[in-house]
């Protein structure tokens, strides 16, 4: 038996490059865009981190669109006369570094073949370049209103090891709109003839605030994270699995669901 389409959740644009991949592996796969990526609404804030580049051992990433959208305001001599580390969560955010010119040599990020891809596991690596007063920059996404959004573990262990932390909102995350198509591809997904496959709690969230009328009991979903896939069953997805965001394993997990 075939294996079910997948349904694939991430911005637009990484949708679209995941959508692809999974296609040319003879997965039938779709877009539904979970979270909409906007710039921030006020760019001075980016604009002053450039002019205070010097001022940081270290700048964490949180997203490839952090990284794109930090790098839209950048002063790239600069970059290269301060050398800060430049740290990623994981291959995606690693590859946007390269193509906005970061030398592989001046990236940390946790291993390709690791078994997750998240702060913890970048922390990891990179906690012996935290000591007292050593400053570090995490450059993230926020909300509609510009506020800060996501986890702040990492901050709190570099806070923890007496180095000092600031943050500074790259771009915004947005709940999508649905459309007709949009929606009937989420009924799809929620009477399990497709498989979710998401890579964001929010997501999720963000995916119950659009259809809040509807049951997931008979959907099936993967997630690319524990805590992800903690989310997911207690929206009640029926079926639910983690998986480390790599594309054989991905496809492998999918192809699990027939």
């Amino acid at each position: 038996m075939a294996a079910k389409p997948v349904i694939v959740t991430r911005p637009a644009r990484e949708a679209a490059q995941w959508v692809d991949e999974f296609r040319a592996a003879g997965l039938a796969a779709a877009a539904l865009p979970l979270i909409v990526i906007e710039p921030a609404a006020d760019a001075e804030p980016l604009r002053a981190a450039w002019g205070r580049l010097s001022d940081y051992a270290a700048l964490m990433f949180v997203s490839a669109a952090a990284v794109e959208n930090f790098f839209l305001h950048a002063e790239k001599k600069k970059v290269i006369a301060t050398g800060p580390r430049f740290w990623a969560t994981g291959p995606g955010t690693s590859r946007a570094l390269r193509r906005a010119g970061v030398p592989d040599e001046a990236i940390d990020a946790p291993p390709p073949d690791a078994e997750r891809f998240d702060s913890e596991a970048l922390w990891e690596r990179v906690r012996g370049q935290v000591s007292p007063g050593v400053r570090v920059l995490i450059v993230r996404g926020g909300d509609a209103a510009g506020n800060p959004t996501g986890r702040d573990w990492l901050a709190n262990e570099i806070e923890a090891a007496q180095g000092l932390r600031d943050t500074v909102v790259a771009y915004r995350r947005l709940p999508p709109s649905f459309g007709d198509k949009e929606r009937a591809l989420a009924l799809d997904g929620a009477a399990g003839r497709a498989v979710w496959l998401f890579s964001s709690s929010e997501a999720i969230a963000n995916l119950r605030l659009a259809m809040p009328a509807t049951g997931w009991q008979a959907a099936s979903a993967v997630a690319t994270h524990a805590r992800i896939g903690e989310a997911a069953r207690a929206a009640g997805f029926g079926s639910v699995r983690v998986c480390t965001p790599l594309r054989e394993a991905l496809i492998a997990s999918i192809e699990s669901f027939t």
